[in-house]
């Protein structure tokens, strides 16, 4: 049986069925092992991690710990609570309209991106006036209508995923910050903090930077080195605002004093940076990278509204699922009646009850003519997230173009 248990009850003998973190969290080879030793212990309790899942049938058990699958009940029952209340994103670009600029604009972000880590492999100085303009587009497609762009972010190229990454963050930044209802403009400096939260990493060798294997203890600490190392490259770069700083320099602290690379605590962490921390661990886990799978978009919030009970606010990780959907847009599902489809738009106040369009039929398994769904106004119902690789499916095809 798979049971949750805290990290202080873990002993040498146990099977770590999953770590319960982010891959770039923790150091070790595979999230799943045998625990050998005390000295195991001591790394997982030092690293931050409060709870994980451990096997009992093939190690040591808990008697008292929660088995997974009350964990996952009682996780599911919060969402349906969050998806009950009321949401307001106003639309005010038709969804057909806005997709076509939002897929030009998402090319020329990670083509900008692109450029600026190059620079800083080249040690030249970052061009905020380069990058200004690609924000305030990003921010204009959002504010039109986040159901364009936003599904776009999510697809990622193996090859690419760290400046596809900054891209996928500014862009969940921006929708979160609209959701939270701040000024524009400092949407406009926290969006652009997503975009170059992560240059640091052009100063990591590619070596540790995608090595498919345990990093040691030493690139693990080169690794976390990157939020420093971007700090660094703002110093002097003018039009950098302190809620810029915020999210280059806080989205890898966490609400429990277990982040780095200060451990600050609470609300000794600025808004903006626990805003960045929720959005760059859901674009983490979401996207597929040459060392780890991706998760489904539910699976990875539900891991949010978990990981909140330590690590996150509760009250911001339930403003950013309502802010992206409990099915996000973009997302591959099956419905009740073994259609699949991709959801293509949220409905204002009814997340669980999205637009997808409809094309394939998983029972029978062939494509049917493309049909447009609104949830709401059917009783068909999504049963469960798929895989566009797993069916090989290309996103592309069926996103709004």
């Amino acid at each position: 049986m798979i049971k949750q248990i805290r990290t202080d009850q873990l002993k040498p003998g146990m099977f770590i069925h999953d770590l319960n973190c982010g891959w770039l969290d923790h150091p070790f080879m595979s999230s799943t092992f045998h625990v050998r030793d005390q000295a195991t212990v001591d790394k997982i309790v030092e690293i931050g991690i409060r709870e994980l899942y451990i096997d009992t049938v093939k190690g040591a058990d808990v008697r008292e710990a929660r088995p997974q699958s009350e964990v996952n009940a009682d996780l599911e029952r919060r969402l349906q609570e969050i998806a009950e209340k009321p949401v307001d994103k106003p639309v005010v670009a038709d969804l057909k309209n806005e997709a076509v600029r939002a897929r030009r604009l998402h090319g020329e972000a990670n083509k900008v991106i692109r450029h600026v880590l190059d620079d800083i492999r080249f040690g030249q100085k970052i061009q905020v006036a380069r990058v200004e303009p690609l924000i305030d587009s990003m921010v204009d497609s959002v504010f039109r209508n986040q159901d364009a762009l936003l599904p776009l972010a999510r697809l990622k190229n193996l090859d690419d995923y760290t400046f596809e990454h900054s891209v996928g963050v500014s862009a969940l930044l921006v929708a979160f910050g609209r959701s939270m209802k701040l000024p524009r403009e400092t949407i406009r400096e926290v969006a652009l903090g997503g975009l170059l939260h992560d240059i640091g990493k052009a100063q990591i060798p590619d070596s540790i930077l995608n090595k498919p294997a345990k990093l040691t203890d030493d690139e693990f600490a080169r690794m976390q080195s990157h939020v420093a190392e971007s700090l660094h490259l703002l110093e002097d770069v003018p039009g950098i605002s302190l809620a810029t700083l915020q999210v280059v320099g806080e989205h890898h602290e966490r609400f429990d004093g277990t982040g780095y690379p200060h451990k600050r605590v609470g609300e000794g962490i600025s808004l903006y940076g626990q805003m960045a921390a929720i959005v760059d661990v859901y674009d983490a886990i979401t996207s597929e990278k040459v060392y780890n799978r991706g998760m489904p978009p539910t699976q990875a919030l539900k891991k949010l509204l978990e990981w909140s009970n330590h690590h996150f606010d509760p009250q911001l990780v339930q403003a950013f699922i309502r802010a992206i959907g409990i099915y996000p847009t973009g997302s591959l599902v099956r419905l009740e009646s073994s259609r699949m489809g991709v959801v293509i738009e949220q409905n204002e106040g009814k997340l669980l009850e999205p637009v997808v369009r409809i094309f394939y039929h998983a029972g029978q398994q062939h494509y049917v003519p493309p049909e447009i769904v609104d949830l709401a106004k059917v009783p068909d119902r999504i049963a469960s997230f798929e895989s566009y690789e797993k069916w090989k499916i290309d996103p592309y095809q069926w996103l709004p173009a």
